[in-house]
């Protein structure tokens, strides 16, 4: 999360500076055929709206690929996470049988034993 919110900072800083500049380079311009009393403000307003609104659609793409790129990754993690938990539970039920073998062999020893020493006395 940290590397878009670090990419979209970037965006915005990028966008505000295209915005300053552009506000600042077209201060001073007009250009004949924008229109009767377009004066150098009213044009520079015009640029920084343009400026504004497409620094407000990349900053939408760039969410819009962050939130895709984190919703991969957690599906990842999601498959990384079952995956795991299926071989641990195939190594517990392993480690299960194998348990209930040794304390079967365990339990017939001791009945082995306890008739032996019936057959003793």
């Amino acid at each position: 999360m940290n590397l878009s919110h670090n990419l979209l900072k970037n965006r915005l800083l990028r966008s505000v500076g295209v915005v300053v500049v552009m506000a600042a380079v077209l201060g001073g311009c007009q250009k004949k055929d924008e229109g009767v009393g377009a004066g150098p403000a009213e044009t520079a307003g015009r640029k920084i709206d343009q400026a504004s609104e497409q620094a407000t659609r990349e900053l939408d793409q760039a969410r819009q690929q962050a939130s895709e790129q984190l919703r991969e990754a957690a599906k990842d993690t999601s498959q990384s996470i079952d995956r795991a938990a299926g071989q641990a539970s195939e190594k517990l039920n392993q480690a299960t049988e194998t348990a209930g073998r040794k304390l079967e062999q365990a339990g017939e020893r001791m009945q082995q034993k306890a008739a032996e020493r019936e057959a003793s006395k």
